[in-house]
């Protein structure tokens, strides 16, 4: 039998709405540095975690060249289980890029709606569902948003609804 101290799961840090922040002297959503340290104290996680920021920044500001650093990351990685917080505007293209690879790993890509910094935020609820899926799904590249796990090349974005669907 394996335990969790075995298994570590990495979370990769991106960015998007998941780390924004309201800037009161610009009046606008900023990254200063991301919540996770602070969330992950709150729901008293157990399992062993390697927080790596890759690059604080608003998904539809990510490039290709951020793509690919991320997928490097995923296979640099010694951990097999990794959780990605992403924006939600293009995190199907990556996860695309990265599920593309082949990587014997499990993939979890998650963000939220709403800034984890705002009432409401959907940010904690899709970070447990992520974190469960890493821990139970077969590898490949996967999207855990809206409590509903889906393929990366097997869901969408639908904007009009603000959730996850599924597509094929």
């Amino acid at each position: 039998m394996t335990t969790d101290v075995e298994h570590p799961i990495r979370i990769i840090i991106t960015g998007g709405t998941f780390d924004k922040q309201y800037d009161e002297l610009r009046g606008e959503l900023t990254f200063r540095s991301s919540h996770l340290p602070e969330i992950l104290e709150r729901i008293r996680m157990t399992i062993p975690v390697e927080l790596e920021i890759n690059r604080l920044v608003d998904s539809l500001d990510m490039e290709d060249a951020d793509r690919i650093r991320i997928a490097e990351s995923c296979e640099r990685s010694s951990e097999k289980r990794i959780v990605i917080t992403h924006g939600t505007d293009t995190m199907c293209e990556t996860a695309r890029v990265i599920g593309e690879l082949g990587l014997r790993r499990v993939v979890v890509l998650t963000g939220a709606m709403v800034p984890y910094a705002f009432a409401g935020s959907d940010a904690v609820f899709n970070l447990g569902c992520a974190v469960a899926a890493v821990q139970t799904l077969p590898y490949g590249v996967y999207i855990a948003m809206n409590g509903r796990v889906f393929a990366w090349d097997r869901v969408r974005k639908n904007r009009d609804r603000g959730v996850f669907e599924p597509i094929g």
